[in-house]
């Protein structure tokens, strides 16, 4: 099926047509206000923490400077190097701001999760998710989205036909793969738990804040995930893609006007995206936070209606936007080798481990085992492997140090 949506089972008519319209209409068009606010937002913050008014000339607050300054770059000049791929160099900023747009079609964006609901609301008098699309293979379809933007990226670096984009597309493709093997294993725990793909099956699965993958999983899973996608997106400490002291601009330098924009726009998109993405594996995303202490019971209802999930599900987000510009506003920037060094020789086999970990748990339960010793077997495995990778590792910095530089 194409989508598990009630509203597209059956005949159709005009008032189901205009319903999935409305449903495209909102995504897009709340995701591109969204960029222009969070592009706002990150400057805003982090003028504040550093003591620093921010934008506030154009519109209150300084709201419309995002808007002045896309209109700055649509009438500038649109530069075209002589020995590009004009066609390739052409398409290079589409394939990195489409997918960041289409992931959104298969977050859920609200919606009713209590009980039985599975996350049906009533609109116009039809039930329907709050949701554009819901295949059953929604998890893998983000994965993929995700990595279309490594294309858009290297062709951008190889297509202006410079050496210096070059370099820096090269840079910026290595860092990302090498990360996404990280952040496809931490989204494994997360469908071991679940037993789906369906991004509104996961959200289903986390009724309560024990049921949060946040704490079903363990927390590093959130941790490994949190890292990974934060190199995935170049976002600060992981921005060696622009490291401008080195590289002039990276695999953009020779782009200008909208092109430029597009990259631009892309980065702050991504940032919401995957800060949605978070939320919807690892904090039950719309799923409304209920509070049980000392006999104070809320059931986290905000007497909303159908609203009700999607205000839950933009507070949490919120969250981690401020999450992301904090980090850009307080970390240094890594070396290349940390990062690498973080990504293939920490965090993957980290990532692994606990997903086998977790996996010997999971069989445990359904075999009936002691939990205590398939725990206690199973962190001594975890010790024995990771003492064997550090005595290579070192084994390994040994031998280089001893062969000296190749260069």
């Amino acid at each position: 099926m194409l989508a598990l949506d009630p509203l597209l089972i059956g005949d159709l008519d005009l008032g189901d047509v205009l319903i999935v319209l409305l449903k495209v209409v909102v995504v897009f068009v709340v995701g591109l206000v969204a960029t222009m606010l969070m592009v706002w937002f990150e400057r805003k913050v982090i003028s504040g923490m550093q003591n620093r008014i921010g934008p506030n000339k154009a519109g209150p607050f300084g709201l419309l400077q995002t808007l002045a300054d896309g209109i700055k770059l649509f009438f500038k000049e649109d530069l075209i190097p002589e020995r590009s791929d004009r066609f390739v160099f052409k398409l290079a900023p589409y394939l990195s701001f489409v997918p960041a747009f289409l992931v959104w079609a298969v977050i859920p964006l609200g919606g009713d999760f209590t009980g039985d609901k599975q996350g049906l609301v009533t609109w116009f008098g039809r039930e329907t998710r709050v949701q554009l699309a819901d295949p059953q293979i929604g998890v893998l379809l983000l994965l993929a989205l995700s990595g279309i933007a490594v294309y858009g990226i290297m062709l951008a670096g190889w297509a202006s036909g410079s050496k210096y984009p070059l370099l820096g597309s090269v840079r910026a493709s290595a860092q990302m793969v090498s990360y996404e093997a990280a952040l496809g294993m931490s989204i494994g725990a997360v469908l071991l738990l679940a037993g789906t793909l369906s991004t509104s099956g996961i959200v289903d699965n986390q009724d309560g804040f024990t049921n949060w993958h946040l704490v079903s999983t363990g927390v590093l899973p959130f941790v490994i995930f949190m890292l990974a996608a934060t190199a995935e997106l170049n976002r600060p400490p992981f921005d060696l893609v622009e490291a401008e002291q080195e590289l002039v601009g990276g695999f953009n330098t020779e782009y200008s006007s909208i092109r430029f924009a597009l990259f631009f726009l892309a980065e702050f998109m991504n940032t919401i995206t995957m800060s949605a993405v978070i939320v919807t594996l690892f904090f039950g995303g719309p799923q409304p936070l209920s509070v049980d202490i000392g006999g104070l019971q809320w059931d986290g209802d905000l007497y909303l209606g159908p609203l009700n999930g999607t205000i839950w599900f933009l507070l949490k987000l919120l969250v981690f936007l401020y999450v992301y510009v904090w980090f850009r506003a307080t970390l240094p920037r890594l070396r290349y080798d940390q990062l690498m060094n973080l990504g293939w020789k920490i965090l993957i086999p980290v990532s692994l481990g606990w997903f086998m970990l977790l996996a010997a748990f999971k069989l445990g339960q359904d075999e009936g085992w002691n939990r205590v010793a398939v725990g206690a077997v199973g962190l001594a495995v975890l010790a024995l492997g990771a003492a064997l990778l550090s005595a290579a590792t070192k084994v390994s910095a040994r031998n280089r140090e001893r062969e000296g530089a190749m260069f």
